[in-house]
């Protein structure tokens, strides 16, 4: 933020108000002076005029060059992670002292960074590879279950299901924590998306028995189609897991408006401004005992990754409506 020339005036005083007190005690000497000797006060007022408009002139031009020096440093400041040992040249003795300071803590903090950087990568190395090997068990678990259709059966293939989606949440977490963009910014078909999330949550819907309504609309949005999905499935997850029977409704208008809506268990109206809170599981959450109060904190993540703005509206015992606005985003087209 720019600072206003009469505040940075007044800092240019105040840093130099000293010297100022200097030069009038010095004044009034030489005014003390010139009067005990009886000297002409017309060349008094002459010499003293004289001295008033140089200092006016070399203040001025010292207080711009004062302001030049404080906008770059402004500057620099603003990304002072990287231009630490750019600073300009010292004038004096203290400002040499000042920047070999920031010069060493730009060190060590480069170190930090470096050694954290390379930590986080190391972890989202092994728990990718934890990922991938995971799901080698899950997949044979997956098909001896399914070779027999049986009640149980059935059961633990839907708790296998939300193991999967514990285990891609993790993954998800770390991933948007990292520094690194992964985004793959491109034009897509709205409702390829959206079947995509169907279909791999229709054995939860026929398990529950809960009717999807969902009309395909021929909307095209400028997104990253994984971060899209993952923020789909979530709200898709949420929407069966608080809905004991009933409909979930998927809409897409050409106002590029994606919603999911469900005739749930609702949200508590003081619980409503903080679901998207990391680790908040509300009443809701505390009542199931098996919230983590981590997957709409991912959901808000996301969308700010995607520059999608996520808004929420509920009414306790009739459901919950989460809505997607495709709209508003400022990505680029690779």
């Amino acid at each position: 933020m720019k600072d206003k020339w009469h505040r940075l005036l007044w800092e240019y005083v105040n840093q130099y108000k000293m010297s100022g007190l200097v030069f009038l005690l010095f004044a009034g000497i030489f005014a003390a002076v010139f009067s005990l000797y009886e000297l002409e006060t017309e060349a008094v007022l002459y010499a003293s005029g004289i001295c008033a408009v140089m200092g006016i002139l070399l203040l001025g031009i010292h207080f711009l060059s004062f302001q030049r020096a404080h906008r770059e440093r402004r500057r620099l400041l603003a990304g002072i992670e990287y231009t630490y040992g750019e600073l300009p040249k010292p004038k004096n003795l203290p400002e040499k002292d000042y920047q070999q300071m920031i010069g060493a803590l730009g060190k060590i903090s480069a170190g930090y960074l470096t050694d954290w950087e390379r930590e986080r990568q190391d972890s989202l190395d092994y728990y990718t590879t934890w990922v991938h090997q995971i799901k080698t068990p899950i997949a044979v678990m997956r098909m001896y279950l399914q070779g027999e259709d049986t009640r149980e059966h059935r059961e633990l293939l839907a708790e296998l299901f939300r193991i999967e989606q514990y285990v891609e949440m993790v993954l998800s977490y770390i991933r948007l924590g990292s520094r690194e963009n992964d985004l793959v910014i491109k034009e897509y078909e709205l409702d390829a998306v959206i079947r995509q999330a169907v279909h791999k949550y229709a054995p939860q819907f026929i398990r529950k028995k809960i009717r999807l309504v969902y009309e395909p609309v021929k909307v095209r949005v400028v997104t990253d189609e994984k971060w899209l999905l993952f923020i789909l499935e979530q709200l898709l997850a949420n929407a069966v897991k608080y809905t004991l029977e009933g409909t979930i409704t998927i809409r897409a208008g050409q106002d590029k408006k994606l919603s999911v809506s469900d005739t749930g268990i609702g949200i508590a109206p003081e619980d409503l401004p903080r679901i998207f809170e990391k680790g908040f599981t509300g009443y809701n959450g505390r009542a199931d005992k098996k919230a983590t109060g981590l997957g709409l904190n991912l959901c808000r993540q996301a969308a700010e990754k995607l520059g999608i703005r996520i808004t929420a509206e509920s009414e306790p015992g009739k459901g919950s409506t989460f809505t997607l606005d495709l709209s508003e985003k400022k990505l680029e087209i690779e």
